[in-house]
């Protein structure tokens, strides 16, 4: 198993985590950036962190865009004390976002090549989901941490 492989296995495992406690059935992209953001020493996770994306900013992030979703269709959740999810019972599938991130990152280089920040990129190029309405609703230029990733690549950053 390659370094990269132990990586991403550490990545999916951390975000199937995620997913758990969340209630979610299947791992998304939303699970897969929250634990981006908690690799300690991953330029993936310095790349968030200059954007003011630490994980616990991450989780906030997401729960404001559950919140405005839900307003968008008339549910104040505040209003209506709702429980926190319960923890999944099963571990969550992966997800279809996840694995459009994945597929996204995998086509970016060749596997021996892959690092930390095609992941980040792979999940930044959704263009519709959770992750672009949370980044947006956090402030953040997704086009911008983006093109940022892809520098910190081009700079042999791992």
């Amino acid at each position: 198993m390659s370094a990269f492989d132990k990586y991403l296995h550490a990545v999916i495992l951390r975000a199937t985590d995620e997913a758990r406690a969340d209630g979610s059935s299947t791992v998304d992209a939303q699970h897969l950036l929250l634990s981006l953001a908690a690799d300690q020493g991953s330029t993936a996770q310095r790349l968030l962190a200059s954007a003011g994306l630490d994980r616990g900013a991450v989780r906030t992030a997401l729960d404001r865009e559950f919140e405005h979703s839900l307003s968008l269709v008339g549910v104040a959740p505040a209003a209506r004390d709702l429980p926190a999810a319960s923890p999944a019972i099963q571990d969550p599938a992966l997800g279809a976002s996840a694995k459009l991130a994945l597929e996204r990152s995998f086509t970016t280089a060749r596997k021996k090549d892959l690092r930390s920040a095609h992941l980040l990129l792979g999940i930044l190029e959704a263009r519709i989901g959770t992750v672009p309405r949370t980044l947006a609703l956090a402030g953040v230029d997704r086009a911008e941490l983006a093109q940022r990733a892809g520098r910190a690549l081009e700079g042999g950053e791992r």
